[in-house]
């Protein structure tokens, strides 16, 4: 490992050993300067200029990577996180940094108004927050995280600290939020489902009344291009949702906006796996958290599953009714170790065919179905290809015996993350950065592809599947 590799590993507080005799390649230095610039001292910021706090779900996927080169940061940063949870067990999706200014974001902790809106649901008096959720990936990360370095994660107490709070995060998503009654969740904004402004959305937006433009700015295009992100009535749309569910007091169940989504179920279900691993360390009963995954599983299968499509579909609760847009949420429950084999295989050839284009006319994965009439290479969530969307199913398809298809896939993802330095999203035909570069989720993911892992664990999906559970 030559020096440039060491001090740029030990200013991310490295705390595994490693061997001076390796060599550490320019892609992982590159990385892991990515994650030092955005580290707090608690927690890591996606972006210092476009996003400025904590992130749910962007926390989650950077500890995944973080774990490679400081376990102990990777547990403070989940730590941080879920310090910020309510009490009726939501994890909120941003945590605001209070030295930050108020008018670097929007919307900022006096939009929200967290401990005073949400005092009835249990919000934190001693830190602002919003009031929505984000996917809950967050137990596969304190699992993975755990493995990278299950000495130190039992020294400090880790999985003890974090099961409780995990055990109540997923009982208020399983409990408060199946609004359709079929057993799955529903997402009551498009920013908790993670792809903001998906084509996937567009229909039961459309009920929706966007707030007026003159009640609100628009931080966000300071500092990236107006073609790269939302248009001004998504973003209108998205104020109206978010200032009406906050003026309900936070109280799930009575809003315009109601979608069940195969992705966010999907990684709820991982995460269920992930849980009983950690209950099974802690010396808790397991079995029952994995049956729930497994019933969650057939669930997703049965609600929103589509053949005709070849892939699962979203489900507009409100009109009761699937939503004919093709997304990559459809593809994501590839990563679940219970699903079908007949689906598994046909996610592959609908994910290789002429809607999505893997290994023909992209190289990664984009965000929207190539043929979609609202496809827009660059625009946000439109069509863009994304790191973290792209490393979730190259574990699917590891996964499911697709191995070359995976090798391809994350060497596509690794030439990506570094010839657009580290871009947060890019045209899923040329590559071309839009968004923020430094991107902390791209940064980390990298890292933990670059990561050589043992037969065992080829990628962290791997780490959720059955057999032994120690």
């Amino acid at each position: 490992m030559d020096r440039t590799a060491q001090r740029a590993l030990r200013r991310t507080g490295r705390t595994v050993a490693y061997d001076p005799s390796s060599t550490v390649s320019p892609l992982q230095v590159r990385a892991a300067a990515v994650l030092e610039a955005g580290w707090t001292g608690t927690s890591t910021v996606p972006s210092r200029s476009l996003y400025p706090h904590q992130w749910s779900w962007d926390s989650a996927f950077i500890a995944i990577g973080l774990r490679h080169i400081s376990p102990l940061r990777a547990q403070t940063e989940l730590d941080t996180l879920l310090a910020a949870q309510w009490a009726d067990g939501r994890i909120p999706h941003i945590v605001f940094n209070p030295s930050v200014p108020l008018d670097a974001y929007f919307p900022s902790p006096d939009f929200w108004r967290s401990s005073t809106a949400g005092r009835t649901a249990g919000a934190p008096r001693t830190v602002q927050t919003s009031g929505i959720v984000q996917p809950p990936v967050h137990a596969l990360a304190v699992w993975l995280v755990h493995l990278a370095d299950p000495g130190l994660s039992r020294a400090r107490g880790f999985l003890t600290r974090m099961y409780p709070r995990l055990a109540a995060w997923h009982r208020y998503l399983l409990h408060r939020r199946d609004l359709g009654g079929g057993g799955l969740v529903s997402v009551v904004h498009p920013w908790e489902q993670g792809m903001d402004n998906s084509p996937c959305w567009d229909r039961p937006l459309s009920r929706v009344t966007p707030a007026p433009a003159r009640s609100f700015r628009r931080a966000d295009l300071d500092h990236g291009s107006p073609e790269d992100r939302p248009t001004d009535l998504d973003y209108g749309r998205y104020v109206r949702l978010a200032s009406d569910y906050r003026d309900r007091g936070y109280a799930d169940g009575a809003g315009e906006f109601a979608v069940e989504d195969p992705a966010f179920n999907a990684l709820l279900i991982a995460s269920e796996y992930a849980l009983a691993r950690i209950a099974h360390e802690l010396g808790a009963a397991s079995t029952a958290r994995q049956a729930r995954a497994e019933r969650l599983t057939a669930a997703l299968v049965e609600r929103l599953w589509e053949p005709a499509a070849g892939m699962f579909l979203c489900r507009d609760v409100r009109a009761g009714e699937p939503i004919p847009e093709r997304g990559v949420s459809g593809l994501i429950p590839l990563l679940l170790p219970s699903l079908p084999r007949d689906l598994a295989a046909t996610l592959v050839r609908t994910m290789c065919g002429p809607h999505f284009g893997l290994g023909g006319t992209t190289r990664l994965v984009p965000s929207y179905d190539l043929l979609g009439e609202a496809f827009d290479p660059h625009r946000y969530w439109r069509g863009p290809a994304w790191i973290n969307t792209n490393w979730l199913l190259e574990g699917g398809l590891r996964l499911h015996g697709e191995r070359g298809r995976a090798d391809a896939l994350r060497k596509g993802i690794l030439h990506t993350a570094g010839a657009s330095d580290f871009a947060e999203y890019v045209d899923p035909y040329t590559a071309q950065a839009c968004g923020a570069t430094g991107f902390g989720w791209t940064a980390a993911l990298t890292l933990d592809l670059l990561h050589d892992r043992p037969a065992g664990d080829r990628n962290g999906v791997t780490a959720i599947k059955g057999g032994d559970q120690g």
